[in-house]
């Protein structure tokens, strides 16, 4: 059964505003961007300055290596806020995430320059989220229909403009993005460090052994979700017979994912939002 479609948006005039309501909700599967996900972070540090900018940094408490369920978390929680908050929810974890990228900046002898509060840097974290959005969900249910890709699209620009991307920065509609995204993909680059640190999140040996589960299908899942330009650069092989086992299973995750009643599919999107107003209220941390 085909998802209706959500209205489409006016033209954008300001970065907080979502003047016609938008259920973000119908494009989150738990389940699918659980197995995703990695393939998606291996993206985004797949960019020289993103990938030493995580693994060069020393917020010890948001390294994946010390403390991979909380990194998860907070994670996970930027993607709910940022599709589903409100514009209250998304400044306070706006001004949350700032105090942790303050701290992420290269010295000016490093080889690899980068700054966590980079707009350009920003702005290809947030498109790799809205590629790794899509493909993930025409993967389990199949292309979207032009009207409600295009709303998606609008609505998706809040990954970048949650943080410092200007909402003249995110690209006018998707062809622009195509545009993008062919341009960007080729300054994407590795060096053994960030590759290693890489195949580390992959294989999840940085969780406890209970939590790993199998590396083989780890590996498997994650190397199917990445377009084969960030396979080369993590020299993983793939062929046309693992193309269309994996296809295959998607599809039947998918015939299931479909049947689950929304709050279960949803899961845990839902729970980390219900956590963070709770937080709020609490006046808890919020990262």
């Amino acid at each position: 059964m085909a998802r209706p479609a959500p209205a489409a948006l006016p033209a954008r005039t300001a970065v907080a505003a979502d003047p016609v309501p938008f259920d973000g909700s119908v494009y989150l599967d738990g389940v699918g961007a659980f197995l995703a996900g990695t393939a998606n972070v291996i993206m985004q540090l797949a960019l020289a300055p993103v990938g030493h900018g995580v693994v060069e940094s020393t917020v010890e408490s948001g390294q994946v290596t010390r403390h991979p369920l909380k990194r998860f978390r907070t994670t996970f929680t930027y993607i709910s806020v940022a599709l589903l908050g409100t514009d209250d929810e998304r400044a306070r974890y706006r001004e949350a995430v700032n105090g942790q990228h303050r701290q992420v900046r290269s010295q000016p002898d490093d080889p690899v320059q980068y700054n966590a509060f980079s707009r350009d840097l920003q702005l290809w974290v947030a498109a790799c989220m809205y590629y790794g959005a899509m493909d993930l969900y025409s993967k389990l249910y199949g292309p979207m229909p032009d009207d409600q890709a295009d709303a998606f699209y609008e609505h998706a620009a809040r990954f970048g403009t949650t943080l410092q991307v200007p909402t003249e920065m995110w690209p006018a509609d998707r062809a622009a993005f195509a545009r993008y995204w062919d341009e960007a993909v080729t300054r994407v680059a590795m060096d053994e460090p960030v590759r290693e640190y890489l195949h580390g999140l992959m294989t999840r040996q940085y969780m406890h052994p209970a939590l790993r589960g199998s590396v083989r299908f780890n590996t498997w899942v994650t190397t199917g979700f990445l377009p084969q330009q960030f396979r080369d650069e993590m020299r993983l092989p793939w062929s046309a017979g693992d193309q269309e086992r994996f296809e295959r299973v998607l599809r039947r995750l998918g015939a299931v994912l479909r049947r689950l009643p929304p709050v279960a599919r949803r899961f845990p999107f839902n729970w980390l939002l219900w956590d963070l107003r709770v937080r709020i209220r609490l006046n808890r941390p919020l990262v």
